[in-house]
């Protein structure tokens, strides 16, 4: 591992634990509440404990003045939910970009099962050729997607996972299986740090639950966007994801620490 790249890994990270929070909806689904006042958001995220944020390319200058010496990530490619196929996604920025955007990584999403996965294989392949050759960590968003393919499966999942490893990735993310014993074959099935997506919003504890219980299966951390961007308190719910990722609580008492209410 370079220097540079070991640098940068540290930048968006906290001794080898991950706490990042992708903004890079607007994109996709629009404006929605949490992205219209993007660097009120990121101000709290970051004051919360985030050890980095993620957006697209265009954003950068909502967000560096706002992110409290945080890391920064450049998502790569995207797509629309009003779009023809949202597991489509297209490549949106280059490496040069991402870099001149202040990038200290750069992430790319790839439905492993779909119908896009050799372009999106091929893509993903070119990157991480080219960001090792500057020294940038790539995150790769691998999900298990397609026709007759569940998505919160270990065996999809696991597979998800080995490919962004046998193709070059320094992290990787995927969904949560949905119990920490299954999901410890899909950290089994690499070498890399994993990151769980956060899915759909659900109640605090649901949300804190679901870290704790990847982490005991050996995630590094989340990747977590609008459970915590869409929050009512996004500091207060970022403090407590951190504080499992960081401080190896428990779930119940994350949430105490940082002021939410456990729910009966």
């Amino acid at each position: 591992m370079s220097a540079g790249l070991s640098a940068r890994l540290e930048r968006i990270s906290t001794d080898g634990r991950y706490l990042i929070v992708p903004m890079d909806h607007g994109l996709t689904i629009g404006a929605v509440n949490g992205l219209k006042d993007l660097e009120g958001t990121v101000e709290s995220i970051t004051s919360g404990g985030a050890d980095a944020v993620l957006t697209q390319k265009g954003v950068a200058n909502r967000v560096h003045p706002h992110k409290n010496g945080s890391g920064y990530i450049v998502h790569m490619n995207g797509s629309t939910s009003i779009g023809p196929d949202e597991d489509d996604k297209r490549v949106t920025c280059s490496i040069e970009e991402a870099i001149r955007a202040g990038a200290d990584a750069v992430s790319f999403h790839i439905n492993v099962g779909s119908n896009y996965e050799p372009s999106q294989i091929e893509a993903l392949a070119e990157l991480t050729g080219e960001a090792d050759r500057y020294g940038i960590p790539v995150l790769a968003m691998a999900y298990a997607r397609g026709p007759g393919i569940q998505g919160d499966e270990p065996e999809y999942l696991g597979h998800a996972v080995r490919l962004a490893e046998e193709l070059g990735a320094d992290v990787v993310k995927t969904a949560y299986s949905g119990d920490t014993e299954s999901f410890q074959h899909v950290c089994e099935s690499t070498t890399l740090p994993i990151v769980i997506a956060g899915g759909s919003p659900g109640t605090d504890a649901e949300t804190v639950e679901m870290v704790r219980g990847a982490m005991d299966a050996g995630a590094a951390g989340i990747s977590m966007g609008r459970s915590i961007f869409q929050h009512e308190d996004p500091e207060a719910i970022t403090r407590a994801v951190s504080a499992v990722i960081h401080d190896d609580m428990d779930a119940e008492d994350a949430l105490a620490a940082a002021g939410l209410t456990v729910e009966a």
